[in-house]
């Protein structure tokens, strides 16, 4: 009984851990925007990642993802592939979803789906209202939005400059915590995505390449890469 005490002090403060957290927060900070942090893209850019997959806590092989983003539009287009060039997933997200290319295992509507939400999560502002900005628990600066669906996304920023971004279901579960580690430019030299579905994974996405982009629109530098 001894030794199961401590244990289930440990599960049930990991099970907190995993609700929305309250957030400390003055009468001067509460609706204003000013103080949120914002590690979000601000214009055109392509990126070029190593990933690190694993899914049900089991290593997949090295990946490179290849990512467009307009924050303007909201538009999405991504690309994975082997190390050796060989595409493996390819689709592009504005107002609706098309997917040009989907090998096995990633040929499932529902990987496709989720895939361009993180991306949009992890790359561009919270389209929701904000419902509250403070400070947590350890002093970090957080904004939280509420979507139309009901789900919160807490953006948090600290003062050595890590930001994270934590996306809570309707009914105040964690179902999204992503770390971005700063690479002293305008863009994450790291950026670790942890998901809890049916089958629990995490992304671990290293920086190899982030260009600007010119042109009139994001459709058409995604073309351009097919």
């Amino acid at each position: 009984m001894k030794k199961l005490i401590p244990l289930l002090l440990a599960a049930l403060l990991t099970v907190s851990c995993l609700r929305l957290p309250e957030i400390i927060s003055s009468s001067q900070s509460a609706k204003n925007t000013a103080v949120c942090p914002a590690p979000f893209t601000k214009e055109k850019y392509r990126f070029v990642h190593a990933i690190e997959a694993s899914i049900a806590g089991e290593a997949g092989g090295a990946l490179i993802g290849v990512t467009i983003v307009d924050p303007t539009l909201r538009f999405v287009s991504c690309a994975i592939m082997t190390v050796e060039g060989l595409v493996l997933f390819q689709a592009e997200s504005g107002k609706s979803l098309r997917v040009i290319k989907a090998l096995h295992p990633f040929d499932s509507e529902e990987f496709a789906v989720n895939l361009i939400a993180d991306i949009k999560l992890i790359f561009f502002a919270p389209a929701g209202e904000l419902e509250k900005a403070g400070k947590t628990e350890a002093g970090a600066t957080v904004c939280r939005y509420r979507q139309q669906d009901g789900r919160r996304v807490d953006v948090i920023s600290d003062s050595r400059g890590n930001s994270e971004i934590n996306l809570y279901s309707s009914w105040k579960n964690l179902k999204r915590r992503i770390l971005l580690t700063p690479s002293g430019g305008s863009s994450y030299q790291r950026i670790e995505l942890q998901a809890r579905e049916t089958v629990n994974y995490s992304l671990i996405m290293t920086l190899i390449e982030a260009q600007p982009i010119e042109g009139d629109t994001a459709q058409d530098e995604s073309k351009s890469q097919e």
